[in-house]
């Protein structure tokens, strides 16, 4: 049976309703326009008919509120808004937008929230940038700052420092990495650390150079668009989510392991990212690191449809646990796992990469050096499945050709 958050849909399915807070209220603004319209009279002498100016899908206000108003048992001390504020209310009245339902002047935070996000996948997509991921980065702050800002307004609570003021006397809010100190907000677990590691990466952006850095924080921005859409539509209902707003984004080639390695040493972390990522990865658990909220990572494959209309789709949902999930996880793992090279094998690839005085003992110091071989290999090798010796795969490769070119003309 279906509790009181949620209703359901025509499948029988729960769905979760979204509940009217107590911040559901009038602004003073609005209550200023609400006199106005008392002292006209006229068209506005029933309270109902009033009240319809001021619900719409994100709010719905109680009917005895403008009653309340009336009789002075509610905001006495607010003056009726002029004649000409009341008319230019009622010209730009609904003011509605017609796809979402969100109004430009009460749901501005909102508004404002889905519009930088979708700015921040779009110039991350966009064709031709070099400097992608911080752009996203920077936006997707405001998006996340503003759709937090729009929640605890919602819920009643005061987002502004008490008695601080910008340079130009305004009230001075939260930032979003003090929104998410605090103890109501909707950003939790997986979703927080996501958030708290894309803070620390921004602040990196801001006082230094950053290289490009797209291939090393994209499951992390990935999971980011995730969590904003989930969150999104989970506060403030279904029919705000982007996922229509945002295609998926298309691109020109493919990328084989070569490809990939060359990509890899042409975009290599400066120290400073490479540090503040160790730094702040170090203090996660093992089950935060493989939170899908923290870092999405999601697998392409071809598809072999048996339908001929399902050959037109390019992603294919599958449940988990199902025979189609357990079939491409078969797939996955045969693609990671296909090559493995003895130590010999290794030391002859180096070599004909351009490192011919790159030897095997200077391989064993290596992997002696980066401990390869422990626990924390970082997926470089593994042992007894290869005639009961331990094998390297093509992360290491990749690995020990990086460590020769870093040591000049050492090994040419």
């Amino acid at each position: 049976m279906a509790g009181d958050d949620e209703n359901t849909d025509d499948e029988n399915k729960p769905v979760r309703k979204i509940k009217r807070r107590r911040g559901n209220t009038l602004e003073k603004w609005e209550v200023s326009i609400v006199k106005a319209m008392i002292a006209r009279g006229g068209e506005f002498t029933n309270d109902q008919d009033i009240l319809a100016y001021f619900t719409r899908p994100t709010r719905s206000v109680n009917h005895r509120l403008i009653s309340q108003i009336r009789s002075g048992d509610k905001h006495k001390s607010i003056k009726a808004a002029s004649d000409g504020s009341l008319e230019d209310f009622l010209a730009t009245w609904p003011d509605i937008d017609p796809e979402t339902g969100l109004s430009a002047r009460g749901d501005e935070l909102l508004i404002k929230a889905r519009e930088a996000m979708i700015a921040a996948v779009h110039i991350f997509n966009g064709a031709g940038l070099t400097f992608r991921a911080e752009l996203f980065i920077v936006t997707a702050v405001i998006a996340w700052t503003y759709l937090l800002h729009a929640w605890f307004k919602r819920e009643g609570v005061d987002y502004r420092y008490p008695g601080q003021k910008t340079q130009e006397g305004a009230d001075k809010y939260w930032e979003l990495g003090h929104c998410l100190k605090q103890g109501k907000c909707p950003a939790k677990g997986g979703v927080a650390k996501n958030l708290e590691f894309l803070l620390g990466l921004r602040h990196e952006i801001e006082h230094r150079s950053t290289n490009r850095i797209d291939d090393a924080v994209g499951a992390k921005l990935q999971a980011c668009c995730i969590n904003f859409n989930d969150l999104l539509k989970r506060e403030f209902g279904a029919q705000y989510g982007l996922e229509k707003r945002l295609p998926i984004a298309l691109q020109f080639v493919s990328f084989g392991a070569d490809q990939r390695s060359i990509l890899k040493k042409a975009s290599d972390l400066p120290q400073h990212l490479s540090s503040m990522i160790d730094e702040f990865e170090k203090s996660l658990t093992e089950e935060e690191m493989d939170d899908p909220a923290y870092r999405m990572k999601v697998a392409f494959v071809p598809v072999a449809a048996k339908r001929p209309g399902a050959a037109d789709a390019a992603i294919e949902f599958v449940a988990a646990g199902s025979e189609e999930a357990d079939e491409i996880g078969k797939v996955i793992f045969k693609e990671v796992s296909k090559k493995r090279y003895p130590p010999g094998e290794v030391v002859k690839r180096v070599q004909d990469a351009g490192f011919p005085k790159f030897r095997m003992h200077d391989h064993t110091l290596l992997w002696q050096s980066l401990d390869a071989k422990g626990k924390g290999n970082k997926g470089y090798g593994t042992d007894g499945d290869y005639k009961g010796s331990w094998v390297w795969f093509d992360k290491w490769v990749e690995r020990v050709i990086e460590h020769c070119d870093e040591q000049g003309a050492m090994f040419k």
